[in-house]
């Protein structure tokens, strides 16, 4: 990845596909069904949750999301990192320490937060590439679980070790666990871009798949509707 890439006109990183250097690069391999969660958030009267997730370009995991029964409402940002460069450029540097990130706020009455992991692990990133997401290189696309609490946490790391003890990938899981601080949206021409530009070169090479994983291996999750 070369910073050069950013400096085009707006116009023309939408159409080439800003979040890869190579919009042609071979597509996301075959998703692998994670087994459900052992551990899970306990039952609440709560009517909102939220997930925070970073795994790779961020259009692709909130074209996922946007798609999952139970979910309310997807942005995407930036997280991990210095608030104050939390910007496109400067995280596309990757001297800010954030990531591109997701913010999944879900009806825990429908979806429960490890079923949302379960799904993220499933379809929407390879948790074993380490600094890295198919064609995008750097710790901006790095695996990362931001946790809220401690509740969040402890599903987490659980079902990491639940997915090594289940051999469940045939390389180590390298997707780090961290405390949330803080969730910065990111700009507006980033928001719901899977659905607004799905014929783009790289969200049809690198980001339909992951949808279409999402309606095969989770059809009871899957909804054709959009969440906000």
């Amino acid at each position: 990845m070369t910073p050069s890439r950013f400096v085009a006109p707006l116009a023309l990183a939408l159409a080439l596909g800003a979040c890869s250097p190579a919009p042609l690069a071979i597509a996301q391999e075959a998703a692998v069904l994670a087994p459900a969660p052992t551990v899970d958030m306990p039952r609440s009267n709560a009517t909102s949750q939220t997930a925070v997730l970073a795994g790779g370009c961020f259009w692709g995991i909130e074209g996922v999301f946007e798609h999952v029964r139970g979910v309310t409402r997807v942005r995407s940002g930036y997280a991990g990192g210095d608030v104050s460069r939390a910007n496109y450029d400067a995280v596309s540097s990757g001297t800010t320490g954030n990531a591109e990130s997701v913010e999944i706020v879900f009806d825990p009455r429908v979806i429960s937060y490890g079923q949302i992991l379960q799904i993220y692990f499933s379809v929407a990133t390879d948790p074993t590439q380490l600094n890295r997401q198919g064609p995008d290189t750097g710790a901006q696309y790095r695996g990362n679980i931001f946790y809220a609490d401690a509740q969040q946490e402890r599903v987490a790391r659980a079902y990491i070790a639940q997915l090594t003890a289940a051999r469940t990938y045939a390389s180590p899981i390298v997707t780090r666990v961290d405390r949330l601080t803080r969730f910065v949206p990111a700009e507006d021409y980033h928001q719901d871009y899977l659905e607004l530009h799905p014929t783009q070169p790289y969200i049809v090479r690198n980001d339909l798949p992951k949808l279409a994983n999402l309606r095969r291996l989770f059809p009871g999750r899957y909804t054709a509707e959009r969440s906000a």
